[in-house]
């Protein structure tokens, strides 16, 4: 399935940043999407959805563990 979201779908560049700061760095290049603090290993929904951006932390640290994308 091709991607049909609006701008920016995916930040590997994200990978060992704080939670925090790749949050505000999704919002801020794709302001159609809701970027969602998760800790790894926690479950999720499956569904697809545009306008979410999963950011999967490390529950100590709190630094990305996975690229953030859409959906």
């Amino acid at each position: 399935m091709p991607n049909s979201c609006k701008g920016k779908s995916s930040w590997p560049e994200l990978v060992n940043a704080p939670g925090e700061i790749a949050v505000k760095i999704i919002e801020k290049e794709n302001s159609s999407v809701k970027a969602i603090i998760v800790e790894e290993g926690s479950s999720v929904v499956t569904n697809f959805e545009c306008g979410r951006v999963f950011v999967f932390i490390h529950k100590k640290s709190n630094m990305v563990t996975k690229t953030p994308h859409i959906g």
